[in-house]
This record gives C-alpha cells, structure tokens and sequence, in this order.
C-alpha cells in the first residue's frame, strides 16, 4: 500500500487534444510543468526570453510522442506579446509562470531593478493573461494558472521588488477571476513554497539552510516538484470547474505554522 504521504508522482490527469501554454517554460518550475502536461497528452506552447533555451523541453515534449511549439518572449515587451499570441490557435490553459527575483537591500533598489522584476513578474503577467484570454473568450472556456508566491503573504527582507510583483500577482488573479467567470475562464494561482530547481539549487548546497528550513515545515520535507505539477494540472483539469479566484499554497504547510 502506498504511503498517502508520498510525493505525488503516479498522478495523472488527461489533457488529451487541450493546447497548453507555458511561459518561462526553458528551465525550473516551468520546464517541469511543461513535461508534466506533456505526459498527460497536451500539445504545448512553450515561451522564454531565449527561443534556443527551450529546444531541450521541446525534444523531450517530441520524444514523448507530443507536440511543442516554441515562442522566444520578453515578457516585458508589450509589442511582442502581442504579436507573437495573436496568430496562435485556441489555448486552453495558460500557466503564467516566467518571472525573474533579485534579493537585494531595499534601500539600495534603483529604478531599473524594480522595472525588470515589476514589469517581468506583474504586468508582463497580466498582459500575457490579456492577450490569451481574448482567445479563451471567444471559445466561452479557458484556465489561467498564475504563479504567487510565498511573498505574496509574507514580507522577506531583501525582496521588496519580488514581494511587490507577487502579492499583485494575487490581487490580479482575484480580480481577474471576477470578471473574466462570466466568459467561461477560471483564474486561479499557486504559491509555491521550497522546491529545488536548478534556479535555487544554490541554497540547498547548504546543509545547515537545508535542516533549519525543514524544521519550520510541518510536512517534514521540501516541496518535490511533482507536488507542483499535480496542483496545477488539478487547477487546469475539469475536477476544478467551480474553483476561481484562488491560490493554492504548496508549502507542506509552512504558512500555516508561522
């Protein structure tokens, strides 16, 4: 029998003749999201600042047997994404996950640090969220997943910018949710808590960072990325048809415990 409180890694969902498009897909939490909906049937849209970083996840995607098409996109050009969404097909599910994160004493943020994090992560979001669900509309169905954070409760010194564009990201889902129900698309987000990525491997390289981390973490473990994937590919799958509005915090817990 297996332990209820493994990770989720036998989890499946079927995605089946659904388009789903990830930005931020080349690496980290977006790569893996990406080949999870691969595994699960989906045809992908893949975006990230580099077209040439996303050839590996769209090999893998097309080892699989799937399909991936590949966008390269800053998501603070306004222009591009605009150009670059509009030829698309219909989208089913759109995971707006590229984002950037610097930490950084407040008092010496400049302008253009919080430009590239706060146009990145908020309004390059938002604007992505726009241009997909124009499409979403004209079908009467689509689910946007938007990627919170921790920082979008808590406040954690030397990330100011970062907490800035994530607790927004929340407020836009809800408010999104609200207005965009009635045309057949569900917002929701996650808010993921310590989960290891070639992004934040660093960290982990500490032991005693390790340790402290998981003594705070009710769970007793870091997050394992199928945790991740499962409780996106839930808020994309139809056993999430009356949820809007909501973020679903992956932190074993953490949260509750402060």
């Amino acid at each position: 029998m297996q332990d209820e409180n493994s990770i989720a890694t036998d989890v499946r969902f079927d995605f089946t003749g659904k388009t789903v498009f990830v930005t931020g897909a080349s690496r980290g939490i977006g790569r893996e999201i990406a080949l999870a909906f691969a595994r699960d049937g989906a045809s992908l849209i893949l975006s990230a600042r580099s077209i040439e970083a996303l050839a590996s996840v769209a090999a893998e995607i097309r080892d699989m047997g799937g399909e991936a098409v590949c966008l390269g996109l800053d998501q603070r050009d306004l222009g591009a994404i605009r150009s670059q969404i509009a030829p698309l097909g219909p989208i089913d599910v759109l995971v707006n996950n590229a984002g950037v994160e610097a930490v950084r004493d407040s008092l010496d943020v400049d302008e253009a640090l919080w430009d590239k994090i706060v146009d990145t992560n908020l309004k390059g979001a938002f604007f992505v969220a726009q241009a997909v669900a124009a499409k979403m509309a004209e079908a009467q169905r689509g689910s946007i997943i938007n990627l919170a954070s921790l920082t979008s409760y808590v406040g954690v010194p030397g990330a100011v910018p970062y907490s800035a564009s994530k607790s927004g990201v929340l407020g836009m889902t809800r408010a999104m949710a609200a207005e965009w129900a009635p045309k057949g698309i569900r917002v929701n987000a996650i808010a993921p808590g310590y989960f290891e990525t070639d992004l934040t491997s660093v960290f982990y390289e500490d032991k005693d960072w390790v340790a402290k981390m998981i003594a705070n973490i009710p769970a007793g473990r870091m997050g394992d990325l199928p945790d991740l994937t499962a409780a996106v590919r839930f808020l994309a799958s139809s056993g999430a048809n009356y949820i809007f509005g909501h973020c679903i915090v992956i932190d074993g817990g953490y949260l509750a415990k402060i």
